[in-house]
């Protein structure tokens, strides 16, 4: 038993494919490499040992490309000449994958750049939409052994962005935050003299002041999600966070107007602020490790619709329920 020079699957004596002085197990891995060859990419097998996969038979495969309807929401931009699309490539895996798939400008005249994103195994492809199409494109990659994986979550797929209303809301609270803990430097160090006495009041309600955005605005998630816990008669986590913030904001109401201190409103507003920045993390987090966990990544795009002997790719959202009479 002898490994393929493409693709490294095993491949048994009386079906060895040999060209160039290289082993191959069939037509395709050994089409591959003439592919890489004749374009000068035969560098594609020094980065890894056996870096390619086996194409794959695509026939009629991707027909549904040729839907108009169905290429303008997969494309991610499209204007005058040039389209930008993104596609999730299962098969990347190594060093080489990423440089061939950035080196596709080689392969085909028609695309202006290709950049990969290993973690999400995607590659974003812009192109010439007047030199090449989408569907050759998907064509080109199938046959080289990256073939994509198109399904209905990519159709209607937007871009996950982070809620600006967070981020609005953490910079509030890191403001009132930061002024908060400067003000407090008298009454950390327990500084009496003439101006802490004189002035003291002053910067209390001044820290009460700096307090009340971080209160009322930024740590409005925290309630609302607590109240409705609290609808519905099911605690979660946010109800003991919202209690905590109150709590503390009205002790501290209570010290700065009896002249007991100046309270934990650096407390609250700390708190609040690292609870509304691990929650940054976490949506980023989720965002950038995308797992295709929505149903629809289960669903084809499209289907074949037979009318008489004629094959028509029809996206999902267009087909209807045949009433019988």
């Amino acid at each position: 038993m002898k490994n393929c020079f493409h693709c490294g699957e095993k491949v048994e004596e009386n079906k060895v494919i040999l060209y160039d002085e290289k082993i191959f197990c069939c037509q395709g891995c050994k089409t591959v490499y003439e592919i890489f060859s004749a374009h000068d990419l035969a560098s594609y097998y020094e980065f890894e040992q056996h870096p390619g996969a086996t194409p794959k038979d695509i026939e009629s495969k991707f027909n549904f490309l040729d839907n108009r309807d169905i290429v303008a929401k997969l494309l991610d931009f499209e204007e005058a000449e040039t389209s930008i699309v993104r596609l999730y490539i299962p098969h990347i895996h190594c060093s080489s994958c990423i440089w061939i798939l950035e080196h596709l400008t080689q392969l085909n005249g028609g695309i202006i750049a290709s950049q990969v994103n290993f973690s999400q195994k995607k590659v974003t492809i812009t192109f010439h939409n007047q030199q090449t199409t989408l569907k050759q494109i998907v064509h080109l990659l199938a046959k080289i052994g990256y073939e994509p994986y198109i399904s209905l979550d990519n159709y209607d797929q937007k871009p996950q962005l982070i809620d600006r209303s967070l981020l609005y809301k953490i910079g509030v609270a890191f403001f009132g935050f930061g002024n908060i803990m400067l003000l407090s430097i008298p009454e950390y160090f327990n500084i009496d003299d003439y101006w802490m006495r004189e002035y003291r009041g002053f910067f209390r309600y001044a820290i009460l002041l700096l307090s009340l955005p971080v209160f009322f605005y930024s740590a409005t998630p925290y309630f609302k999600s607590a109240w409705n816990s609290i609808k519905t008669k099911s605690l979660n986590i946010d109800v003991p966070m919202a209690l905590g913030i109150l709590v503390m904001f009205v002790r501290s109401l209570v010290d700065i107007f009896f002249q007991d201190g100046q309270g934990y409103l650096d407390s609250m507003s700390g708190l609040v602020f690292f609870m509304l920045s691990g929650k940054l993390i976490q949506q980023t987090t989720f965002n950038f490790l995308s797992f295709e966990r929505d149903y629809k990544s289960y669903f084809p795009i499209a289907v074949t619709k037979l009318d008489g002997q004629k094959e028509i790719p029809t996206q999902v959202y267009d087909i209807k329920k045949k009433i019988k009479s």
